[in-house]
Parts: C-alpha cells; sequence; structure tokens
C-alpha cells in the first residue's frame, strides 16, 4: 500500500523546523549563521538517501531526526529564557556580537552540536535500533561517508560566508582561516564516536554518565569560546 500524501518524511519535518526558526532572525544573528549550515547539510544527506548511497539509509534518518531534535531543543530553552548547556551557552551568548565572523557562528554551532549532541543521538539511535557501536560496521561506514558531505557543503558555506567586509578582515588577520584549519568535521564526527562507545560502556551508572557529560559539556564549551573570537 502507498504511503497516505498527508504523511511528512521526517527529514523533510527537520528541514521545515530550520526554516522556522531562521524565519524571525536577523541576517547577522550567529544562531541564523549555524542554522543556515545545518539546513544546507540537511539538504544534502535527503538528496544523498534518495540517491541511495548509504547501506543503511534508515539508521542515518533516524540518527538524522534524533540528533536535529536535540538542536531543538536547545533552540526551545533559548527562546523560553532558560540557561543554555554549556555546549551551547558560548554561540547563544555571543550570537549578537561585532566582528564574529558568520563562518565562526556556523563552526561553533557544529561544535557544540558535534561534539556534545552527537554524543547523546548515536546512544539514542543505537539503542532504539539494536545495531551497538561497533566500528567498521554497515552504520559506521554510512557515518563516515557523510563526513565527505558534511565537508563539500561546510567549504560551500566558507565561500558564502567569507565575502566583501569579513574577507577583507580576514585577509589582514588570517583569523577565520585558522579557524577553519583548527576545526575538521570528520575528526569531531570520529570523536564524537569514540565519546558515545565509552558513555555506552558507562552502562547505568547515573553518577558517572553525569560526570562524564558536565565534563564533555565544559569541554566543548572552552572550545566553542575559542572558537569565536573576534575579529582584529
Amino acid at each position: 500500500m502507498d504511503a497516505s500524501p498527508d504523511v511528512v518524511d521526517p527529514i523533510e519535518a527537520v528541514a521545515a523546523r530550520m526554516e522556522s526558526i531562521a524565519a524571525p532572525l536577523a541576517e547577522d544573528d550567529g544562531v541564523r549563521r549555524f542554522n543556515e549550515l545545518y539546513l544546507a547539510v540537511t539538504r544534502a544527506v535527503v538528496v544523498a538517501e534518495r540517491d541511495a548511497i548509504f547501506e543503511d539509509a534508515a539508521f542515518l534518518s533516524r540518527l538524522d531526526v534524533v540528533f536535529a531534535d536535540l538542536y531543538f531543543a536547545a533552540i526551545d530553552d533559548l527562546d523560553a529564557g532558560r540557561k543554555p548547556s554549556r555546549a551551547w551557552a558560548p554561540l547563544f551568548e555571543a550570537r549578537a556580537t561585532k566582528g564574529i565572523a558568520p563562518l565562526q557562528f556556523a563552526i561553533a554551532g557544529m561544535n557544540a552540536h558535534i561534539n556534545y549532541d552527537l554524543v547523546l543521538a548515536l546512544i539514542t539511535t543505537t539503542k532504539e535500533l539494536g545495531c551497538g557501536l561497533d566500528r567498521d560496521t554497515p552504520q559506521h561506514r554510512d557515518y563516515v561517508a557523510v563526513d565527505r558531505i558534511l565537508q563539500r557543503v561546510q567549504d560551500e558555506i566558507k565561500d558564502r560566508f567569507t565575502t566583501g567586509a569579513v574577507r577583507d578582515l580576514d585577509r589582514a588577520g588570517g583569523v577565520v582561516d585558522d579557524i577553519v584549519a583548527s576545526w575538521k568535521v570528520s575528526r569531531a564526527r570520529d570523536n564524537a564516536w569514540t565519546q558515545a562507545q565509552i558513555l555506552d560502556a558507562i552502562g547505568h551508572s547515573g553518577f558517572l554518565r553525569k560526570q562524564f557529560l558536565t565534563a564533555l559539556g565544559r569541554n566543548v564549551g572552552f572550545a566553542g569560546r575559542a572558537l569565536l573570537v573576534r575579529l582584529p
């Protein structure tokens, strides 16, 4: 039986939510800059899934939704005036700061979302689907394949964001180039998989889990502040 035309694809729903987040935000809002990058990545992954390049597209689709929901929860907290997590605090606090390049905001958001949220999303998704966190599996190979998509989109966004005055400032100081050089999406995602393996090994110890996530959030927050240094 064909799917009902009223049924919305989960990834399309994710993209629609991102569009609604962007709508009221100013062009130079740091959250909007990250959201723009994330939306571009989401659309690129949708195309890849439709082209059937993945071994286990169901795993990636579910991971995408769980992952995005953590970003949406952070946005909901922001809109409600609740204190942000340590991972997201640097971006949310600096979102209106002048002298920070658009690409810096985008990468700072990736730092929070990949280095912290993705760890939690991997735990949730693999437990739901019962596929584990071993490497060299269909799920891990697909996960690594996404790295290439992310890097391509990041490169495209860099060209779009580093124009005009931002480009001229960066030529003088090289700050944005230095930040981009220090940030590797494949390295961040590989680290997130490792951190998820560690968290999974901790098991049901509430105390150890809390300590682990507190330390992880703190470290991600420190990295986020370093990424948001103002241009000279």
